[in-house]
């Protein structure tokens, strides 16, 4: 419950993107410094780069899987092997919460457009989907490790 809490200070309170938040929520127990992790992730929002691809959310957890259990040295197919294994567990398990991994499908409509964006505030989809999805995320990855 604690780190549900601090990625929606994170996500809510701070303004950071689901990716930071989800990313950030994990890597320092991992040594990584808040700076860096910050810095690594923040291109990835609203599924990359407002693209509208793969949810932010999702690559703040997949990346948080790899930062704990992925392969670091030549040889370490087991490692490997355990990483896409728990990845897959993740996006299975997200796709079952939310419906898909793909941004524009979660948040169901463009939020490049004018339209988009009045409709993600007059929806409230920031405080709705996305802190769901990035809520969803810490606790299936928390899950799985």
């Amino acid at each position: 419950m604690k780190r549900e809490k601090v990625v929606e200070g994170l996500f809510m309170e701070k303004g950071f993107n689901c990716a930071q938040s989800v990313f950030l929520s994990f890597s320092g127990e991992m040594g990584l410094d808040d700076e860096a992790a910050m810095k690594l992730t923040s291109p990835f929002g609203g599924g990359i780069a407002r693209l509208e691809n793969l949810c932010g959310a999702v690559m703040g957890g997949i990346m948080a899987i790899g930062l704990y259990r992925g392969q670091y040295s030549l040889g370490q197919t087991e490692k490997r092997e355990e990483t896409y294994k728990l990845t897959r567990e993740f996006i299975d398990k997200f796709v079952e919460m939310n419906g898909s991994i793909i941004c524009k499908d979660l948040v169901k409509c463009d939020m490049n457009t004018e339209e988009g964006k009045k409709f993600m505030k007059d929806n409230k989809v920031r405080e709705k989907v996305c802190l769901k999805c990035v809520k969803d995320a810490v606790k299936t990855i928390e899950s799985l490790l």
